[in-house]
């Protein structure tokens, strides 16, 4: 566990303020729930909580099956992170955090795409050159991350468009319910 070195009291409804840097360093946004543990040694332990891990199972069996179908990449995307992916991209983004330019897109809630082949920034500093459509997914009125369909020889088409509207649309219900 890494030492802070901050001290916060606990006010008299048992709140405590987690730090900006530490906030910011983990890109805790407000409004975002954190899942709170004990562990044996009496310590609390806050975690970011993502709805996303508890369907981890569910969204990778139901991209491979989109891809099984497309032959295109399928990326799922939290607010922080690349969850799920189906295709040759998985080796490359597994578990790697989204670019800036991507989490500006689930900010706004700004859906985009392009049917040429051209560089974007996935993760930070490195573009993919690719076509490609990207869709949030919108769970309870949140955008809880983004889902991405990219091909890097065959251009993306309106089949594809269809199938991203769907399938992010679905993941965002199926979340929550």
């Amino acid at each position: 566990m890494k030492a802070t070195g901050v001290v916060r009291r606990i006010d008299e409804l048992g709140r405590i303020v987690i730090p900006k840097e530490i906030r910011k360093n983990l890109r805790i946004r407000d409004g975002e729930s954190i899942e709170i543990f004990t562990d044996n040694l009496n310590q609390i332990i806050l975690k970011k909580y993502s709805l996303s891990e508890d369907y981890s199972l569910i969204i990778r069996s139901y991209i491979d099956s989109i891809y099984t179908t497309l032959k295109k990449d399928i990326l799922i995307t939290d607010r922080d992170k690349f969850i799920a992916i189906a295709g040759d991209s998985k080796r490359k983004y597994e578990n790697k955090e989204i670019s800036n330019y991507l989490s500006e897109l689930i900010n706004n809630r700004q859906n985009t795409k392009s049917t040429d082949i051209e560089g974007i920034e996935l993760i930070n500093d490195i573009k993919e050159n690719c076509s490609y459509i990207i869709n949030n997914i919108v769970s309870n009125g949140e955008c809880i991350g983004l889902m991405i369909i990219l091909s890097t020889d065959t251009p993306i088409d309106a089949i594809d468009e269809k199938v991203i509207q769907v399938a992010s649309q679905f993941l965002g219900k199926y979340i929550e319910n």
